[in-house]
Formats: C-alpha cells, sequence, structure tokens
C-alpha cells in the first residue's frame, strides 16, 4: 500500500497544477469543494490536497496496518475518507472520535462499489488535536438535541447542529441580499434602549446601581463612615487652619507664610467635605421619594435591552424612504415553551410612502425569496434535515415559494375557526372575536383549512399595540400576521399610526407615559408620512425551514429561563 501511495504521490507531483485549490485565507482545501462537485470529488483522483477536521468516525484495518477515518470540517454534512497507514501516525489516537486533524495526501478513487467517490491516501500527518474519549461528551452515537443544550459550546460538531448553523447563515446571506437588491439600507438599531415597544413591561433592565451598591456596601465594611467625632474633629482643625491665616494676616506676614498657612485651610476645608459627603453614604440603591433614583444611573434614567428595533427604525424610514435592521433583541418573558427564548434575532424592515397592501406585498416576497434561496443555495443541508428531522421540509419549502398566500380579516379566520368547532374541531383555546389566536388556531388556518400560508389582517386594537394605525371602523388596527405551517406565526407587522393626535390618544390608552416616546411624536409633528413594516423572528424562520421541534435547538447560543451558558 506505501510503494502505491509513494507512486501516485510522484505521478501527481509531475503535474503542475496537481494540488487541489486552497481556501483563501489558510492552507488546507475545504471539503466541501471536493465531495460537493458534481462528480463527487472523482474527477480529482491524482490530485495532491491538505484538509483539516474533526474525526466523526474512525476504526483500524488490516492487523492495525491502517485506518479509516471520516473526516468533516464543517464546510457541509458531508465527511470525507481519509487513509492513514501505521507509520504515519499513532492509529489508536487518530481514530478516536473529535480528534482533530490536518494531514496531507493523495486523493483517489475507492474500490468499486464504495459510497463514496473519492478518498484521502494520507502521506503526512501535519496536526493532531488529542481527545481523552473517557471525558470527551460528543460519541458518535446519535443524541438527543436537548442532551446537546448543556454542551452548547461542542454541539456545533454534531451534524445537526452544524447543519441548522449553516442553513441559518444562508437565511442571514439572503435576507441582506433581498433588502439589498429592493433598495432598503441595514441601520444598526440600538440594544440599549429606554423606549417600551411593546408596551408589555417584559424588558431585561440595564442598570449599573446594584454592582454601585455592592462596591459601596464592601467598601462601607472595609472603611466605616466617619463619626459624629470625627466629622468635629475636622471642623475644629478647620477652624483653627483659619484662625492661622487670619493671624498671620493680622500681623502683617510675609505672603510666603500666608500663603502656606492658606493651603493648609483649603487641605482643611477638603478633608472636611469629604468626611461630610462620605457620613451621608448609605448602603443599597439610592432612593428619592420612596423610589429608585435612575438619575444616579449609569444613563441618567431607566434603561432596557430592546425587544425591537422597530421604533427606531422608523426615525430612519422617515429620511431614507426603505431601511431594514436586523438584530437581537430580548424579552423577559419566564416561558418555557418551545417557541420562546430570551434574545432572539428579528428582521424588521421599515417602508415608507406605503400602506398595509404594501407591507403584506413585501412579507411575501421576502418568505418566498428566503425558501427559494434554500432551495438553491443550501440543498445538501435541506436533505439532510429531510432525511434526519422532517421529511416534509424540503416540500414545505417548495410549496412556500411557489404558492400565493391567502389572504382573509382577523373577522374572517374567526369565523372559520367558529365553523371548525361547530363540526367538531377542539381547540384548547376559546374562540371569539377579540381574543389574540393562538398558535393552535393559526396551524389550523394553515395546515388544514388552507395548508398554504395565510395573511391574517385587521385585528382589534385591543390586542395589538399602540402604534398600529386605527382602522375607520375604530375597533380594528391595520395590523398583520403571515402564518405559515409547522410553527404558525412568522411574521407581524403593521401600518403605523401616522396622524399626531390619534397616537397620543392610543399611547394614553393604552396608559403608557408620553415622556419616553416624544421623540416618536417628533416623527408625526414634522413631516408626518404614511409608513408601515414588519418583523421577522429570524429563529422561527429556521424552524419552519428544518422542521427542528424546539426553538433552542436553532439559535447558537440559546438564552431562557435558567439558561445563559457562556
Amino acid at each position: 500500500m506505501a510503494d502505491d501511495l509513494t507512486a501516485q504521490l510522484a505521478t501527481a507531483t509531475l503535474d503542475n497544477n496537481a494540488s487541489v485549490q486552497r481556501a483563501q485565507f489558510s492552507n488546507r482545501v475545504p471539503i466541501k469543494s471536493i465531495i460537493l462537485r458534481p462528480d463527487g470529488g472523482s474527477g480529482l483522483a491524482g490530485k495532491l490536497a491538505r484538509v483539516g477536521g474533526w474525526v466523526k468516525t474512525g476504526r483500524k484495518a488490516d492487523k492495525d496496518a491502517f485506518a479509516f477515518l471520516e473526516l468533516n470540517d464543517g464546510s457541509c454534512s458531508g465527511n470525507l475518507q481519509v487513509i492513514v497507514e501505521a507509520d504515519k501516525g499513532d492509529l489508536g489516537q487518530l481514530v478516536l472520535t473529535g480528534t482533530s486533524l490536518v494531514v496531507d495526501g493523495v486523493l483517489k478513487l475507492p474500490p468499486d462499489g464504495k459510497r463514496q467517490k473519492v478518498e484521502l491516501r494520507v502521506e503526512k500527518v501535519i496536526h493532531v488535536g488529542l481527545v481523552d474519549p473517557s471525558k470527551y461528551p460528543l460519541p458518535k452515537t446519535r443524541l438527543p438535541l436537548e442532551f446537546l443544550r448543556d454542551y452548547v459550546h461542542l454541539r456545533s460538531r454534531t451534524n445537526t447542529i452544524s447543519a441548522v448553523l449553516r442553513i441559518r447563515h444562508a437565511l442571514a446571506y439572503a435576507t441582506h441580499t433581498f433588502f439589498h437588491d429592493h433598495g432598503f439600507r441595514y441601520v444598526q438599531t440600538p440594544i440599549i434602549t429606554t423606549s417600551d415597544c411593546e408596551g408589555a413591561g417584559e424588558m431585561f433592565q440595564v442598570t449599573t446601581l446594584i454592582n454601585e451598591a455592592e462596591k459601596l456596601e464592601k467598601d462601607l465594611i472595609e472603611n466605616p463612615p466617619p463619626s459624629e467625632a470625627d466629622i468635629e474633629a475636622a471642623k475644629l482643625i478647620a477652624k483653627e487652619r483659619g484662625s492661622d491665616v487670619a493671624q498671620l494676616k493680622s500681623a502683617k506676614a510675609s505672603k510666603q507664610e500666608i500663603g502656606a498657612a492658606v493651603v493648609e485651610l483649603q487641605k482643611a476645608k477638603d478633608n472636611l467635605v469629604k468626611l461630610e459627603e462620605r457620613s451621608k453614604l448609605q448602603p443599597g440603591i439610592p432612593r428619592k421619594d420612596g423610589k429608585i433614583d435612575y438619575t444616579q444611573d449609569f444613563f441618567g434614567r431607566q434603561a432596557f435591552l430592546t425587544v425591537s428595533g422597530q421604533l427606531q427604525v422608523e426615525s430612519y424610514a422617515c429620511s431614507l424612504s426603505t431601511v431594514y435592521t436586523f438584530g437581537p433583541t430580548f424579552r423577559a418573558e419566564n416561558s418555557h415553551t418551545s417557541r420562546h427564548l430570551a434574545e432572539f434575532w428579528m428582521v424588521e424592515p421599515e417602508i415608507a410612502f406605503a400602506e398595509l397592501e404594501d407591507d403584506m406585498n413585501c412579507a411575501e416576497a421576502y418568505v418566498k425569496y428566503l425558501c427559494q434561496s434554500l432551495l438553491d443555495n443550501c440543498r445538501e443541508d435541506m436533505e439532510f434535515m429531510a432525511d434526519k428531522i422532517d421529511k416534509s421540509c424540503i416540500d414545505r419549502l417548495t410549496m412556500v415559494a411557489k404558492t400565493p398566500f391567502v389572504r382573509i380579516t382577523y373577522t374572517e379566520a374567526v369565523e372559520l375557526l367558529t365553523e371548525a368547532v361547530k363540526n367538531g374541531k377542539k381547540f384548547e383555546n376559546h374562540v371569539e372575536w377579540g381574543i389574540d389566536l393562538a398558535s393552535e388556531h393559526e396551524r389550523y388556518l394553515t395546515e388544514v383549512r388552507f395548508q398554504k400560508p395565510v395573511i391574517v389582517y385587521n385585528y382589534p386594537k385591543g390586542i395589538k399595540a399602540f402604534y398600529m394605525r386605527l382602522n375607520d371602523d375604530s375597533k380594528t388596527v391595520a395590523a398583520m400576521d403571515v402564518l405559515v405551517p409547522k410553527v404558525g406565526e412568522l411574521i407581524g407587522g403593521s401600518q403605523r399610526e401616522e396622524r399626531y393626535d390619534v397616537i397620543v390618544s392610543r399611547i394614553k390608552e393604552m396608559g403608557l407615559p408620553l415622556e419616553p416616546y416624544e421623540w416618536y411624536l417628533d416623527l408625526r409633528r414634522y413631516g408626518t408620512v404614511k409608513h408601515c413594516g414588519f418583523g421577522l423572528g429570524f429563529e422561527r424562520m429556521v424552524l419552519f425551514a428544518t422542521g427542528i421541534d424546539n426553538i433552542r435547538d436553532v439559535i447558537p447560543f440559546p438564552r431562557y429561563p435558567g439558561r445563559a451558558d457562556l
């Protein structure tokens, strides 16, 4: 075998083009560029390649003369079979799952009947990252996704999570491409905000008051505040230093003497001020009039992690016309469902000079584009998902990409749900006009009643945010939700209320203070314009695409009640 490999290597080196093209910023060849070729890599037979990756599985053969390794570098779901002879390295270490390798070798055709189209015969082992098999938590057996959440720093080495990440990347790239191609500008809205976009109050607070209070408490323990006696003594010293200055002036002492005395007087006064200030320090969070004094906080006022970048991005829509933001958002909702995270990502476009129908058109076009982009550019990973997770995921993407969305009013949706109940359908949540549709209602409409995506619009004002435009009936607002099979609500959006008097009334009606929204009201005071927008929950889109059941498994580092690992 060694002679055969040497001969192939010698033959290969005679060809100036023998080496496979390496990655632009690395001296290795991505496995994807070998095995995802139309010919499966067979056309590269005889060429030299340096590859790096992690061993998925390995086994020794022919009385430990050589080993077969399945190597994966994360560039794709597939593995490259690598053959290593015993004289090239310690096969006992190389075959262990999780071991990292960098090797040089020759690509060759495997024997007939083998699944792979090409394999690598190793000429030299460049690097080995060892693994202790007794401690490595990810054996080659398939592991439940829930188990992997306990190893969030390692779970990306599994086939499923790495495929999810590549799909997530493809969706993010498609998002930026879609909006760029349609003339939108990307705006980075703040993560720290003083405005509650939803008015629900489920926000994480950003404060340094607790840290400062802990520091003060520790300091007061180590260096107790001055007593009344200490302050009286400091006052006496300051009085004496003042008398010294007065006596020197009366005695017409030299300027140098008087100056030195004045310096000592000032030191005594400064020390007295510091002692008096320190004597007033109290442990705990500062309060004023019985309430927390946020003027002492880092930002001089209450601040939170944002639940949405919508309000801020509206300010740019009212100058640049078409914009979007794409970033992390936060919700302090103590929910343990498979659809909720404390930290998640939102895609939020905003369109000026547009109304609700324009909003629905944009949302439908965007979702279709995302689905088609995955079908066109992420086929291997989607086929993996169809094989391992959800057999219908590719068909679902194809259906959404090609099928016009149904559009019905909220009232029509409630009528359809009521009719279903009369015909024997049982829902856990009661159906009546005025309710916020539950996930089971949304999925019934998309999966049973219409079997395609549905846009529901004109919701009751009582269940929607203050910024949504009030319709002429004064009962509903120009809001819309895009519902899809598998996840229910994927997008929520609306035409924004551009009328100053109406939005002020809505804010007051919902019991919200006007002061934090004064800047938002300025957009209505100065050059108001009709505009609309929506928010797509990015993790929900990944759920929809992959068919994975729990949202905690489609974000790299999930945050939810009780868990914020790393």
